[in-house]
């Protein structure tokens, strides 16, 4: 794992959090206790810094699900279809706070960002910017930003033979999460992925260029005025098994989202507030629950 790769997504994952971003970690931590390894942070709250428009996106990562979860059906869905997903909102001074965040054991973090993991929901997620909020210890904040670099890794190995011969930067994040966004059920717009790239230009620039070393094919890098451009030498039949992977990727992913949204039903908490504010939200309706 290359030095600079670690030491450039440190530096990212260690910006401070907002005021009510701090105060939903607060509120896991108590909720959770010693059973959590660390609490990331990503999404559109992270790369706007704002937490009072839409849903802060938080991943909390656990020692061992039986450990978190009073139901033993909640600990066995969670193994069998990670992650589990629920729904937690909480007042700051004048405002609501709120959160979507998802439970997985750290090791099948460690797992689904790595090249042993074929679907791209873990390492496409992951190889964008994210934020450390909290780790247990200096060994687990390791790991972790271990993981997040393997993911960048894992991304740019699976993408790079979709591109042309020669490509930028810019070519691989814009086709690549294009690609891994549609791997899913997502309702994000072709259009706003291609503008991802640019909330962090020059993170993405430096990531590729410090993640380049590590991937499994000859890359050849040349500095131009405009940035670094790369040159990769890919055979017509690894660039055919890798264009067959992504279309199994779309199809497998479209089923995980929807066995995904079906568990939901059963170990979603706070669905009804989630609900609640989802319609209020698009619609101006407030929804009042009766029994």
């Amino acid at each position: 794992m290359p030095a600079k790769l670690i030491t450039l997504i440190r530096q990212k994952s260690s910006r401070q959090a907002p005021g009510g971003v701090r105060a939903l970690v607060d509120v896991l931590l108590n909720r959770y206790g010693e059973s959590i390894q660390a609490i990331l942070f990503y999404g559109s709250c992270l790369r706007t810094g704002d937490d009072t428009d839409g849903l802060v996106d938080l991943y909390v990562l656990v020692d061992r699900y039986r450990s978190v979860f009073p139901k033993r059906s909640q600990a066995i869905a969670n193994q069998l279809l990670p992650p589990n997903v629920f729904y937690l909102e909480l007042p700051v001074q004048d405002r609501v706070v709120r959160t979507k965040y998802a439970v997985l054991s750290l090791k099948d973090f460690q797992r689904g960002t790595s090249r042993l993991w074929f679907h791209s929901y873990l390492w496409g997620r992951f190889a964008q910017p994210a934020g450390l909020l909290y780790a247990c210890n200096k060994q687990v904040e390791e790991q972790v930003l271990a993981a997040l670099a393997q993911a960048a890794i894992t991304f740019i190995s699976r993408v790079i033979p979709e591109l042309e011969e020669k490509f930028t930067a810019r070519d691989l994040w814009q086709h690549g999460l294009l690609l891994s966004y549609r791997a899913e059920l997502r309702s994000e717009k072709p259009d706003k992925l291609i503008h991802l790239f640019e909330t962090a230009e020059e993170y993405y620039e430096q990531l590729t260029h410090a993640a380049m070393a590590s991937v499994p094919f000859r890359v050849e890098i040349s500095s131009e005025p405009g940035g670094f451009r790369y040159r990769a030498d890919i055979s017509v039949q690894v660039r055919y098994s890798n264009r067959l992977a992504w279309r199994l990727r779309s199809l497998q992913g479209k089923l995980l989202s929807i066995l995904r949204l079906s568990k939901a039903f059963f170990t979603f908490e706070g669905g009804l507030g989630y609900i609640q504010w989802k319609i209020e939200r698009h619609s101006g309706v407030k929804v009042e629950w009766t029994p």
